[in-house]
């Protein structure tokens, strides 16, 4: 896994300062990448707009080309099948990024449940497991999900 955050860095991101900084901006990217592909998958049914809305939301949040999403979705999918749940990620998440940041993210993951038009019961758990997780407030949690839906004309 070093080798090919090495490699990612090596080939995409600009040599910084401070090497620890870059490490820590890479591994909030992939945490955040791995909890979008996570909610993809939290209904066990995969569609063609939910994948369309990671890569979209990957490629936008993160200011990247297609090739360069494609290997940070990649990477995220290693940590994935490592993972045993979301503290990992959410933990990350947690030391990295401003409440306002979460916020973001949360409606990203909103986002993604709403790609199909259908929100199930598991996607909505989750969603709800990872705004506890990066403590967000409850009123921030559903004032996000009603944006989205706004956004997205639900």
């Amino acid at each position: 896994m070093v080798i090919a955050v090495n490699k990612f860095f090596k080939k995409y991101i600009n040599a910084l300062p401070d090497s620890s900084s870059r490490d820590s901006d890479h591994s909030l990217k992939i945490a955040t990448a791995a909890l979008l592909m996570e909610m993809m998958r939290a209904d066990a049914r995969v569609t063609e707009d939910e994948r369309n809305m990671v890569m979209k939301t990957v490629m936008s949040k993160f200011k990247l080309t297609k090739e360069e999403s494609n290997d940070l979705l990649r990477l995220a999918e290693e940590e994935i099948r490592k993972a045993t749940g979301y503290y990992e990620f959410t933990s990350l998440i947690n030391k990295g990024l401003t409440y306002e940041q979460k916020v973001k993210v949360i409606e990203s993951l909103w986002e993604i449940a709403f790609a199909d038009k259908c929100l199930d019961k598991y996607e909505e758990h989750m969603v709800r497991t990872i705004a506890d997780l990066i403590y967000l407030e409850h009123k921030d949690f559903i004032e996000a999900k009603l944006r989205v839906k706004e956004k997205l004309s639900l």
